[in-house]
């Protein structure tokens, strides 16, 4: 067996192939590339198997077929067209697909089939959000961003939580430094000012409205979404103009938070609507 200059990425050959690709996929995946040195789209398609594989960091190993040499196990296999790729696990074809596939889409067939330590971390993290197990879904999303402190989607679900938590303060610095260009920015935007309004306190200001308007995000740190609503559709009557127009933006931020399949979502959208226009 021939090495490639990552232990994780591997040529096999017949007769290699049942130690390198059966065995050792009971211990760990093992995503097998069918290719040819002749094949355009293997050169297409090589390169970004095994950036992903090295960016791993030991997850899955990437076990590299030469077909024009080992011509029975690409007929034992089925492999008619090439690229093909299969993924093995205990031994088995778990996943496969052919052809010189986008990397986005190269990325996603990995995960489905073979999750790296940190997709499994934000897996759990996201499951206890979904359960509403705000306090423990805080410390696995913390935990997966001292893994991954570079993403952009773990920062904004941990932005999500915390607020459910009322922290405001903590969730605002999150928001604060997602980049503009991410995919998660214009969420980011959003639940921004519902972060600083969180931070209110209900002393500032002397007039009623802005009483009123302290007072809703005190409720909203408790988790009391509706009667928060009250409160901001009651300010937006008296002044829909009020900070700027601050009081719209947070609703539209608690809509962006709660998901809009909430029924609190449903009902305050209608009010808004209704006041507004």
């Amino acid at each position: 067996m021939s090495m490639a200059p990552d232990d994780h990425i591997i040529d096999v050959t017949e007769t290699t192939f049942v130690m390198d690709v059966i065995e050792r996929s009971k211990q760990q995946p093992v995503i097998v590339d069918f290719w040819a040195p002749w094949c355009g789209p293997c050169r297409m398609l090589s390169p970004a198997l095994e950036r992903i594989t090295k960016e791993a960091n030991g997850a899955f190993t990437l076990a590299k077929i030469n077909t024009d040499d080992n011509q029975h196990l690409a007929m034992q296999y089925g492999v008619q067209g090439i690229p093909a790729v299969k993924l093995f696990r205990d031994g088995k074809v778990v996943g496969e697909f052919v052809g010189a596939l986008p990397e986005p889409k190269v990325r996603e067939f990995i995960k489905k089939y073979a999750p790296n330590p940190s997709d499994l971390i934000l897996t759990a993290a996201q499951d206890l959000a979904r359960a509403k197990k705000w306090a423990e879904a805080e410390a696995a999303y913390r935990h997966a961003l001292a893994v991954d402190p570079n993403s952009a989607q773990i920062a904004l679900e941990l932005s999500k939580v915390l607020l459910h938590l009322g922290k405001g303060a903590e969730a605002a610095t999150l928001l604060e430094v997602i980049p503009s260009d991410a995919r998660e920015s214009e969420a980011a935007h959003k639940l921004l000012p519902v972060a600083h309004w969180m931070c209110v306190s209900t002393a500032n200001g002397t007039q009623e409205i802005d009483r009123m308007y302290a007072g809703a995000g005190q409720l909203a740190c408790h988790g009391k979404y509706g009667e928060a609503m009250d409160g901001l559709i009651g300010v937006l009557r008296r002044n829909r103009f009020y900070r700027n127009g601050e009081a719209k933006q947070i609703m539209l931020g608690v809509f962006e938070l709660l998901g809009a399949d909430d029924p609190i979502v449903r009902e305050y959208q209608r009010q808004l609507a209704s006041v507004l226009f």
